[in-house]
């Protein structure tokens, strides 16, 4: 059974960082695409970051790219979102996810089909 778990969600101020960590069982990295997502309030679910464990390819949304930073530790099955500089509008319910990799738009929420519980990022003063 595939299992993703998402943590590190808090409170941050503005210009701040902050990193989540998505620890991922029943699979093995190599095998699937993990993507973060975020679903501000009472917005749509929007993917801001995919990773090819296959081969290391990564994408960024262009509304995070500078400033978010995913890594992965394969011995601990954990992938981590880093997060710097952060804005009032990067407030949201975190998601990672584990699905199939698709070049043409690797972000696509369609795509993934595990899904760990969110964790929620405020960024206020």
């Amino acid at each position: 059974e595939v299992q993703l778990q998402a943590s590190g969600g808090g409170l941050v101020q503005p210009g701040g960082s902050l990193t989540l960590s998505c620890l991922v069982s029943g699979f093995t990295f190599g095998d699937r695409a993990i993507g973060w997502f975020r679903q501000p309030p009472g917005e749509l679910r929007e993917g801001i970051s995919c990773v090819n464990t296959k081969d290391g390819r990564t994408h960024y949304s262009d509304l995070v790219k500078g400033r978010f930073t995913v890594t992965s530790d394969n011995a601990k099955n954990t992938e981590y979102l880093q997060m710097n500089s952060l804005k009032p509008e990067d407030t949201a319910v975190y998601f990672c996810a584990a699905g199939e990799y698709v070049p043409a738009s690797p972000m696509l929420p369609l795509w993934y089909r595990d899904w760990g519980q969110g964790t929620l990022v405020t960024v206020s003063s």
